[in-house]
């Protein structure tokens, strides 16, 4: 294993990035999301997706250097024209206008369109949760995923994510998931390793449910709880695809030609102020709401989320440990980008 500070790894981030053409901005805003995936335990999202965006250079599905613009079509709407780049810059340069419509309004709403996205959603809504305001983002991705009872690719993994912010300086209360049985990083992951997955978690191309990780990366992804989880799924490609004025992941994949890079399309953000709804009840009402928490903990069972907490604590202390594999992985993208300027 490889040991690296959050700094060395921001900084490592933002160097191979740089190295395969990504706009300075670019680089920082999409390292920082890795970084903050590596160091929450969320390793199918941390620097492992370093060869993800590399490889969706050199394929020639983002542009690197994207000037993203931002607009307002309504009093309570942000849209953000990402023109191709990748999505993580085009929310943090919506995210000023979001948070102050949300408090404007009591609610607001931002799409995000003509993206590149290949990363959690839990960033998004841990950041306006920070500013006082419920979040929920969503976003499809490629077709991957079957529906409940058929075998063939319709879903993207269409992650959604929600954010609570919490009193008295507590960290917010953020989840996020995939639709999919599991996110599509753990079973490439799983490949690069050379083990077997549990059998439910897709089909091979003949729709058989399969253990080997590469015939169900190249067959379909079963979503999780079965028809449930097929609704959540129909539920993100509609309000992420249709309603914002972009791409279902069935589109994303068509429109990716086959080069193999990460999902194209939109994200839609909704920013909730508590205050504007309870006003000066606010504080009180938050605090009904740290019952459910404290019911939820105070009998031993684990608050969603609190696992990439613990990890977050301890990697401040202990620092980034990734395998050695995986950091040679890193370095010789790094070089590959350096021959390629």
């Amino acid at each position: 294993m490889i040991t690296l500070s959050p700094e060395q790894a921001d900084e490592l981030a933002r160097t191979v990035l740089q190295a395969w053409g990504l706009a300075p901005d670019h680089a920082s805003a999409v390292a920082h999301t890795m970084v903050s995936g590596e160091r929450d335990g969320c390793t199918s999202h941390g620097l492992y997706r370093l060869l993800v965006a590399a490889n969706s250079v050199e394929r020639g599905v983002v542009v690197p250097d994207a000037v993203p613009e931002v607009s307002e079509p309504a009093s309570a709407l942000v849209r953000v024209d990402g023109k191709g780049g990748f999505a993580q810059l085009p929310f943090a340069q919506g995210l000023p206008l979001l948070v102050a419509k949300a408090k404007a309004h009591g609610i607001a709403a931002m799409a995000l369109n003509n993206v590149v996205h290949f990363a959690a959603l839990w960033p998004e809504v841990e950041a306006l949760a920070e500013q006082g305001l419920v979040g929920l983002a969503f976003t499809p991705s490629h077709a991957w995923v079957a529906p409940e009872g058929g075998t063939k690719p319709v879903f993207g993994t269409n992650p959604l994510a929600f954010g609570w912010p919490r009193p008295d300086g507590q960290a917010p209360f953020v989840f996020d998931f995939a639709t999919s049985a599991v996110a599509r990083g753990e079973i490439e992951l799983h490949r690069r390793a050379g083990k077997a997955i549990p059998d439910t978690w897709g089909y091979d191309a003949q729709g058989n449910p399969s253990t080997d990780a590469e015939a169900v990366l190249d067959g379909a992804m079963r979503t999780f709880g079965a028809h449930k989880g097929a609704a959540l799924a129909a539920l993100v490609e509609l309000i992420a695809g249709p309603l914002i004025g972009d791409m279902t992941s069935a589109e994303s994949l068509a429109a990716d030609e086959g080069r193999g890079g990460a999902p194209l399309g939109g994200e839609l953000v909704i920013a909730i102020d508590p205050a504007g709804f309870l006003g000066s009840g606010v504080a009180d009402h938050l605090r009904r709401a740290e019952a459910m928490f404290a019911a939820i903990e105070g009998q031993g069972a684990r608050l969603p989320g609190s696992r990439r907490l613990a990890a977050r604590a301890v990697s401040d202390v202990q620092g980034l440990r990734i395998p050695a594999k995986l950091y040679q992985d890193i370095m010789d993208v790094l070089e590959r980008g350096k021959q390629r300027g």
